[in-house]
């Protein structure tokens, strides 16, 4: 097995959309403690995230279209382990505004 597949999720996670993105800034927050107890909750966690992301690749997509392009590098996490998956996707230019 590699490296790479041994890592955590949220190790996983970073990698793919820091390559994929070239984010201003990422955060990848593990949230799964919070559904304790619920379905598909993994006792080690790393089953629900919330992903804040700052990037230029952004810039002339839709909502929907950015977490599309999310999921897409997220790909094989969202097949596995990860179970939920919240995101929040903005320019440089429309983070400043808020």
């Amino acid at each position: 097995m590699s490296a790479f597949a041994e890592a955590s999720v949220c190790a996983r996670i970073t990698k793919k959309l820091t390559q994929g993105l070239s984010p201003v800034s990422l955060k990848v927050i593990d949230e799964s403690h919070h559904h304790a107890g619920h379905g598909h909750h993994h006792p080690e966690g790393e089953t629900h995230f919330r992903v804040e992301v700052i990037s230029e690749k952004f810039k002339g997509k839709s909502r929907i279209d950015r977490h599309r392009l999310i999921n897409g590098l997220l790909a094989e996490e969202l097949a596995g382990r990860v179970h939920a998956l919240a995101i929040s996707a903005w320019t440089l230019e429309e983070k400043s505004t808020l």
